[in-house]
């Protein structure tokens, strides 16, 4: 008996003296397979303006869901504290912040430089360091795949462009829209404003208000977020008179007489790829890109207002876009 407990022990010491000797951790192994990854998002509109902010929130929230993260937000933000937010959120312990924007730029590049342990993605944004990524969809495409619809679609070769700010990606838009629509109709002239604002949704429907009743605008492409709800407001007052959505599909979150169709951007799966690269450790130094080809930009519902005719028509011109070879 005195043999078999002696063998038991020497056995037990042995076990011990091996794992030991690995570096193995049962309790540091189990607190890693544990991590939970969190991601929170900065916004200056908010998450139920029914355009720009609750796509962003929309696709935050389904590729935490297929990588694993939890979310946090905070909107209706003032610029003046987009740092301190994000600061916040840092020293919460998040892994990643969203910024979903370009005019989080200086926000971002400020306290990312402070805090070089968290990650930041920056939607439209132009920086690339070892800790920001910036998530890009094709300005160009997204202006063209609108104005080539807004060309076929307008009866009185009036079209209209809201953007929030002068930003590169909205001025970028804004150039490809007008480019596409005269492609597609030579007689289209476009008017275009600046709200100065993503939130302000009065002065989205009083520039609306303003085209259409003076300029004879019948369909309109914003780039302004809840600007853009403003807009659509004062279309519905005027019969005949259609906007083109982004950045969701629009038509199949909400009922509207007034949205023809809307150029569909895929955050999600450029935010996905943001959040699998934080978990494996290659988070950094680039730019994720989203395009036709890729499958980041899509075409959505079409209304009724739509015919078949255009609908056709425009599958060959966005299919000449991806390829290329639309505008040369």
């Amino acid at each position: 008996m005195k043999n078999k407990v002696l063998s038991l022990v020497i056995t037990i010491a042995m076990v011990v003296t091996l794992v030991a000797g690995s570096g193995f951790s049962m309790s540091s192994s189990a607190t890693k397979a544990a991590k939970t990854y969190k991601v929170a998002m900065v916004l200056d509109s908010t998450i139920s303006d029914g355009g720009w902010g609750a796509a962003c929130y929309n696709a935050m929230v389904a590729a935490a869901k297929k990588s694993g993260f939890e979310t946090k937000y905070t909107d209706g933000l003032a610029t003046a504290d987009f740092s301190s937010t994000m600061r916040s959120y840092c020293d919460l312990g998040f892994d990643l912040i969203f910024a979903p924007g370009n005019q989080y730029t200086d926000a971002v590049k400020e306290v990312a430089a402070d805090y070089p342990k968290v990650d930041f993605a920056l939607l439209n944004g132009t920086v690339k360091t070892g800790n920001i990524v910036s998530i890009l969809p094709d300005a160009k495409q997204i202006g063209y795949m609108a104005g080539a619809l807004a060309g076929l679609m307008t009866k009185t070769n009036k079209i209209g462009f809201i953007g929030g700010m002068e930003l590169d990606t909205t001025k970028a838009k804004l150039a490809s829209y007008t480019a596409a629509a005269k492609a597609v109709n030579p007689k289209v002239t476009v008017s275009s404003a600046y709200a100065g604002s993503f939130s302000d949704s009065a002065k989205g429907k009083e520039i609306a208000e303003s085209m259409v009743s003076m300029n004879k605008v019948d369909v309109m492409f914003g780039d302004a977020s809840a600007v853009d709800s403003g807009a659509r407001e004062a279309l519905s007052k005027h019969k005949g008179t259609y906007d083109i959505g982004q950045p969701a599909d629009l038509l199949k979150i909400q009922k509207s007489e007034v949205i023809i169709s809307s150029v569909v951007t895929d955050n999600a799966r450029m935010l996905q790829i943001c959040m699998e690269d934080v978990k494996k450790g290659t988070f950094g130094n680039k730019t994720v890109f989203g395009n036709l080809s890729n499958g980041a930009l899509s075409v959505g519902k079409f209304s009724p207002a739509v015919s078949k005719a255009i609908q056709v028509k425009y599958s060959y011109i966005v299919d000449k876009i991806k390829k290329g070879t639309f505008i040369k």
